[in-house]
């Protein structure tokens, strides 16, 4: 019989998915060690680790509060504004949000927050698309989706975090081995690998002196490595969704999508934190009629 994990959700539902199977990484000690100190070392320039914390509690508040009705209330207008804080969808999302072909696209929405395995429900959201490699995007927009909306739940599960078809993402980066740059990672990118990254990184944290915002830090020492590894292909590699800075923290920023967003201080974000095209977003703030 399967074993289940649950919670409620903000609708008092149950949200029950499968217990995950065993799986097993083998991280390398010092390779995050290096990033965690590169990460540190960088945020404390622009004030404090804690100053990207509070971003991504501040990103996870409006996308909880557009798909609260898992997105049946979401304008396309109002999504087309989420997706700024989607590096990889924001350039390529763009005829799914015209008038024709939104609903389509808030119908698979739904599916997406239906009971059920993770796995199969992103499969089923990307099947809602077409197929190839210009269409690769889909998957990071129900990764995200998910993650954003409940972070708790949903672990950050998009492509530059792994990718078994392109054998790359961050678990390859912090692979313990000799060679690994030449060698095919036989590591699953579903649900079950994530949960075990962020189990196995939250662990390292913790090891580390970190005990509170546990997630959040999970989710930027990920982005960390990978801008670490963007940074030293000369900043040509996903040449269109990053910018030509050499600077790790640029690409940390953008893989987050904190890179166009200027903060509001009401909601306890100082605008110095985000820099590039800042952005306002006092109008994502009143999704679904939030003020």
């Amino acid at each position: 019989m399967a074993s289940f994990f649950a919670r409620f959700n903000g609708r008092n539902e149950a949200v029950a998915v499968a217990a995950p199977r065993d799986v097993s990484l083998e991280l390398s000690g010092p390779a995050l060690a290096s990033a965690l100190q590169a990460l540190l070392s960088s945020c404390e320039e622009d004030g404090g680790i804690e100053r990207y914390v509070e971003a991504l509690k501040f990103k996870s508040g409006l996308f909880r509060d557009a798909f609260k009705n898992r997105g049946e209330d979401l304008t396309a207008d109002n999504f087309t504004k989420l997706c700024m804080f989607m590096p990889t969808v924001r350039r390529r999302i763009g005829e799914y949000v015209e008038d024709d072909a939104y609903p389509a696209l808030q119908a698979a929405f739904k599916g997406l927050f239906a009971p059920g395995d993770v796995n199969a429900r992103i499969v089923a959201f990307e099947s809602k698309f077409p197929t190839g490699k210009k269409f690769r995007w889909v998957r990071d927009l129900a990764a995200e989706i998910l993650h954003n909306t409940d972070p708790e739940l949903y672990p950050i599960m998009t492509r530059w975090v792994w990718d078994l078809k392109a054998n790359s993402g961050v678990i390859r980066e912090i692979w313990h081995g000799d060679n690994v740059d030449n060698i095919r990672l036989d590591v699953p990118d579903e649900y079950e690998t994530f949960i075990k990254l962020r189990e196995d990184l939250s662990g390292y944290l913790t090891q580390n002196g970190v005990f509170t915002d546990v997630l959040h830090y999970v989710d930027l020492l990920c982005a960390q490595v990978y801008a670490g590894y963007i940074a030293s292909q000369g900043g040509t590699f996903l040449k269109a969704d990053f910018a030509a800075k050499q600077d790790p923290i640029i690409f940390t920023r953008r893989l987050l999508g904190l890179d166009g967003v200027q903060a509001k201080s009401n909601r306890k974000i100082p605008a110095s934190v985000i820099d590039g095209e800042a952005r306002s977003v006092e109008s994502i703030m009143r999704l679904n009629g939030s003020s």
